[in-house]
């Protein structure tokens, strides 16, 4: 069975020097992935060379496993989420994210998808990545950097990618970063079942009955009360157990209101 892990590819397009490849097997294989592929090397056999070599440091299985590929699109083909490094705002192209959300999203998709295969791409440390390279990812990712000063090298880019990545399949894999109990795990918890869309406009139907019950909202004049509402539900993320429960206290707004009014 092949493991989330195994199933994300790290891609330098264009490296021209050896140490940056070295250091970049060194840092996905620190974090337990393998898959490290080269896009168009400025220098042929670049993986296999000293300095490629020597700052690996027991990376080698990643060097010599290396995908070559002489276009980007040939190297994304397989891939069904790509994210695209880079340092710089763009006007035009895909979706922002940063590192954090990237590797969110990643975990989320390998979960999904089983068949699923998630890239990250990175440029040259001269230009970075091409508005070209770009519009074949699904998502730009930025590295939160000090903006007075937020270039990073190649490899420790990857190594942060990498580790943000690892941090997020820690929860879905073997590889704890710590104990997690099986019996309260949300994932395994029937009711953390996410409200559909349907069931929220029911409860905000059933709630604004419930506050005209209680006079505390006036449908002559009712302002934006169910909108403000509508919204702090939509934040909230409401599962179908809290509706279930705010479905309950609006059922007996209405008895109440109308029980008080039967005394009257």
């Amino acid at each position: 069975m092949v493991s989330d892990f195994q199933r994300v590819r790290f891609v330098m397009t264009e490296p021209s020097h050896p140490g940056n490849v070295g250091s970049a097997a060194r840092a996905i294989k620190t974090m337990g992935f393998q898959e490290l592929v080269l896009v168009n090397p400025k220098i042929g056999q670049i993986s296999i060379q000293p300095e490629a070599v020597a700052l690996a440091s027991g990376a080698s299985d990643v060097l010599e496993n290396a995908g070559i590929y002489k276009q980007l699109g040939d190297a994304l083909a397989p891939v069904t989420l790509s994210f695209a490094l880079t340092a710089r705002s763009r006007d035009l192209g895909p979706p922002a994210c940063d590192i954090r959300q990237a590797a969110i999203l990643a975990k989320k998709h390998l979960v999904e998808h089983p068949e699923g295969i998630v890239a990250m791409v990175f440029g040259t440390e001269r230009s970075g990545l091409t508005n070209e390279h770009i519009d074949l990812c699904h998502r730009v990712c930025h590295i939160p950097a000090n903006p007075e000063y937020s270039s990073l090298n190649v490899s420790q880019a990857m190594q942060l990618a990498a580790w943000e990545i690892r941090y997020a399949l820690t929860n879905e894999t073997t590889h704890s970063a710590l104990p997690v109990k099986p019996d309260v795990s949300e994932h395994k918890d029937p009711g953390r079942k996410p409200a559909t869309s349907d069931a929220i406009q029911a409860l905000l139907a059933h709630l604004e009955q419930a506050l005209i019950e209680v006079q505390f909202l006036d449908p002559e004049h009712p302002k934006k009360l169910m909108p403000r509402m509508r919204h702090l539900f939509n934040r909230l993320a409401l599962t179908q157990d809290e509706v279930d429960m705010w479905r309950g206290v609006c059922t007996a707004m209405i008895k109440t209101a109308s029980h008080n009014a039967s005394q009257k």
